[in-house]
């Protein structure tokens, strides 16, 4: 076994210990239950705290830190955007039929987090299993049109003939999507595919999620401002709702 990968073993054995305990624990209680060197146990209770996965309360007793906490503070608000956006999803989907789905942000992306399937035999894909370009999706323009994810600079990958292709482009783009309250996806992702998305403000009045519909360009194309209107007043909704949850803790 290689000094690496042994320090590594050796670190999960502490992380373990500390994270699966009961109550804090003190440095020397981790001595004695890895049977390790206690130079060893300081360096790499060191290491782990300056990670934030291991910190010290005022006694100087060792617990979780705070990395764990903000992964079940990130976990715990999806689980309740999902909850809270169940019903607007199946009402989206009851009035359409198309596929809808519901996404976050995620550093420079998007992330499918809920998704209704169409009614129709003939309707789009489980997006969960796809990776769309954020510039040919409306999910992805109303995340990059509220400053949800940051605007790509440059050239930008062409899909189809409808694509944006570049940064002018899709500016001018998202200057519309801002104006009417929504995003249009006109075969720009691929040919015969047009979706539709309106953003999901937070407490903050930033969008932490868009509500999307995706189908056929023969059965959308005609059904644009319909079907964005509904979308826009859904996703109000959800907005009002999520606010009405924080301020009811």
């Amino acid at each position: 076994m290689s000094n690496g990968t042994q320090s590594i073993d050796r670190a999960a054995e502490i992380l373990s210990l500390v994270v699966t305990a009961d109550e804090p624990i003190s440095y020397t209680d981790v001595v004695e239950a890895t049977s390790l060197a206690r130079s060893t146990v300081s360096r790499l209770l060191s290491a782990l705290e300056r990670n934030g996965l291991v910190e010290r309360n005022s006694a100087g007793l060792y617990r979780g830190g705070s990395l764990f906490a903000t992964y079940a503070s990130r976990f715990d608000r999806v689980e309740t955007l999902v909850a809270a956006a169940d019903p607007i999803l199946q009402r989206v989907s009851e009035e359409t039929g198309e596929t809808v789905n519901l996404a976050v942000p995620s550093s420079n992306a998007v992330v499918q987090v809920a998704q209704v399937d169409s009614t129709f035999v003939l309707g789009a894909t489980n997006w969960a299993d796809v990776t769309v370009p954020a510039h040919a999706s409306a999910l992805g323009k109303v995340m990059y049109a509220f400053g949800a994810i940051p605007v790509p600079t440059g050239r930008l990958e062409r899909l189809t003939q409808r694509t944006l292709g570049s940064r002018r482009e899709l500016m001018s783009d998202l200057a519309e999507v801002r104006d009417r309250g929504f995003a249009v996806v006109h075969e720009e992702f691929e040919p015969g595919l047009d979706a539709l998305a309106a953003p999901v403000f937070g407490t903050d009045d930033q969008v932490v999620a868009a509500v999307g519909i995706s189908g056929p360009t023969m059965r959308i194309a005609e059904n644009h401002d319909r079907f964005g209107e509904l979308l826009v007043a859904e996703s109000g909704l959800l907005s009002r709702s999520l606010k009405r949850k924080v301020s009811s803790r």
